[in-house]
């Protein structure tokens, strides 16, 4: 039963399987059930999980442990919501484009290389988990093939891709000729016995850095971000600023602070310093843009950048305020996202924040909503955003990182003037032509409960940052 734990990643794999062949003899019809059958098969796989045996899995290749549970929690919920928004749009003769019945399809297989790779107890596990995740995108972002930017911001991410992987690969080959294996394990056990050091695996941590800094776009390595979330359907960009982000993170924290934690000294200087870059680039290249999906790109940036300053503390409370961090930011941009998606005039979708003028009085709760997750994203208390920010920067002046909790304030004050004037366009400005309403009811399903729980975390922040301290506290105890 060596297999009983990836359970719920077979089960998945074989639900995809069967909901491609439905699609490929139905067509484009079934693009708006399947998105509902994959949101409830990712929910139904992901309770089953709940109630397999914890441990090692395929020889020690694959772990089932409390971060997994954490970081597939928010793969499920992310992807889930987002087949809901898809659905939403999934409409024959919407004009939308967003009818083919493989975008459902290919979130699923992207959401199972997603849990796969945070089940990661070997290098070779954790590359075939991301590149199942990084080839479902990279057809997601280009599905729309009648849409030049769509194809544009495939081909960006599909290039700049595929140097990403290829540097991690050759990053996780340089530490696997300093070691000698593959598995964390027997990794953690090298880098612990090492007296110093050695060169060798510092590049290989460099190049590993660099393919999963991709990953997550964090700067400087972020160049494909705000293309590809203009360019890819707004439900696809959803999907993409979600479960992938979160799923990302969570990797990243288990590399580092699992078979790597012995040479902490080195790579948590690497991690402080793109964490520093990021929320600069991301509080500044967010200021100049009128598109609200390329404004919420710069903001995602920032966003990653502020969950690695957790990561660079290096410490148990340090991936504590990374895990509750990007649990935070999931459900602000399934928000967000839901209203850029319900943005609509004459039945055409529209991008700009101009675009919001008036909002207020022709979407009254939509807008409120709108407001409260801006707020929550530029950290303003006590909504949960400011918590988030909080927990990370806690742990980076107990870590004495004094320098980059300065430049994370510095650089959230500077982004609460784009947040800012969004909610000013929409309750401030006159609208010209105002939007079409109102909005569909599983967008306003994903928005509510989205909102709910940014506002209620003040008062019940218990099934947050309990599972996320549970699953800090066995990562550093392994």
């Amino acid at each position: 039963m060596a297999a009983m734990p990836l359970l719920p990643e077979i089960l998945l794999a074989c639900a995809g399987l069967i909901f491609l062949m439905i699609g490929v003899f139905v067509g484009d019809r079934s693009a708006k059930p399947l998105a509902y059958a994959v949101a409830a098969t990712l929910v139904a796989v992901f309770l089953i999980g709940l109630m397999m045996p914890a441990g090692p899995a395929f020889g020690g290749l694959f772990i089932s442990d409390k971060l997994a549970t954490f970081a597939k929690a928010l793969i499920v919920i992310g992807a889930a919501a987002t087949a809901v928004m898809a659905a939403a749009r999934a409409t024959p003769g919407d004009g939308s484009g967003a009818v083919r019945f493989e975008q459902p399809v290919l979130m699923l297989f992207a959401a199972l290389g997603m849990m796969l790779m945070v089940s990661a107890n070997d290098l070779i596990s954790l590359y075939m988990g991301l590149e199942l995740q990084s080839l479902s995108l990279y057809v997601l972002a280009a599905i729309r093939r009648d849409s030049l930017r769509a194809t544009e911001a495939g081909l960006k991410y599909f290039v700049l891709g595929a140097l990403s992987s290829g540097m991690l690969l050759y990053g996780c080959s340089l530490i696997y000729g300093y070691t000698g294996y593959t598995g964390f394990d027997m990794i953690a056990e090298q880098v612990l016995a090492a007296p110093d050091t050695n060169v060798g695996l510092v590049v290989g941590l460099v190049f590993l850095i660099a393919g999963l800094a991709f990953k997550v776009s964090a700067a400087p390595f972020h160049m494909w971000t705000p293309d590809v979330y203009e360019g890819a359907d707004t439900p696809i960009t959803a999907f993409f600023a979600a479960a992938p982000k979160a799923a990302a993170l969570a990797l990243f924290a288990r590399v580092m602070a699992d078979p790597l934690l012995g040479a902490a000294e080195s790579w948590s200087q690497v991690v402080a310093m793109l964490a520093g870059i990021s929320v600069v680039v991301g509080a500044f290249g967010a200021l100049a843009q009128r598109n609200i999906k390329r404004l919420l790109a710069y903001s995602s940036i920032g966003h990653v950048g502020f969950a690695l300053i957790g990561l660079a503390a290096a410490s148990e409370i340090g991936v504590r305020g990374l895990l509750i961090y990007t649990a935070i930011y999931l459900f602000m941009n399934l928000a967000a996202f839901a209203c850029v998606l319900a943005m609509r005039r004459d039945g055409e979708a529209v991008e700009d924040i101009d675009d919001l003028a008036g909002a207020s009085r022709t979407h009254p709760a939509m807008a409120l909503a709108l407001a409260a997750i801006l707020f929550s994203m530029a950290g303003i208390p006590p909504l949960a955003g400011f918590f988030g920010k909080l927990y990370v920067l806690q742990a980076a002046v107990a870590a004495d990182l004094y320098v980059l909790a300065v430049v994370g304030v510095l650089a959230s004050v500077v982004s609460c003037f784009y947040y800012i004037r969004l909610i000013k366009v929409m309750y401030f400005d006159e609208a010209s032509d105002p939007l079409d309403g109102p909005m569909p009811r599983d967008l306003g399903m994903v928005l509510g409960v989205a909102t709910i729980v940014i506002l209620l975390f003040i008062v019940l922040p218990g099934p947050i940052v309990s599972e996320a301290t549970a699953a800090a506290q066995q990562l550093f105890q392994n």
